[in-house]
């Protein structure tokens, strides 16, 4: 029970006394408010230029390694689109043999029709 509630007691305890301390450095006996709030910004944008750093580098990586892959991908590429090139001719043969049938009894029926003169 002491490892749980004695650490969160011990650290709002923290936390309110240093609420009470730059609210007493602030606001009693002509504190310097401006100088307050420089340091409250210099503390929201140091984790956004850190997280910034970070987006840069990694922005920076993937240029480094698109540089490095166009070297590569020319014939790679080649060999990819002939083979889906080849893959769609495969593909396009099946799906009209498998229509075939569909479309002839079809095209019988209508032919049927349109001799009996049904419209």
């Amino acid at each position: 029970m002491w490892k749980i509630i004695f650490p969160v007691i011990l650290s709002t305890l923290l936390c309110i006394g240093l609420i009470v301390l730059i609210w007493l450095a602030t606001f009693r006996g002509g504190g310097d408010v401006q100088r307050w709030a420089d340091i409250s910004t210099m503390w929201i944008a140091i984790p956004t230029m850190i997280g910034m750093l970070i987006v840069f580098a990694l922005l920076g990586g993937i240029i480094y390694l698109l540089a490095k892959l166009l070297n590569i991908t020319p014939k790679y590429t080649v060999m990819a689109q002939d083979f889906f090139l080849l893959a769609q001719s495969y593909v396009k043969r099946a799906a009209d043999a498998v229509a075939k049938p569909v479309i002839t009894i079809d095209s019988i029926g209508a032919g049927i029709n349109r001799f009996f003169g049904k419209r």
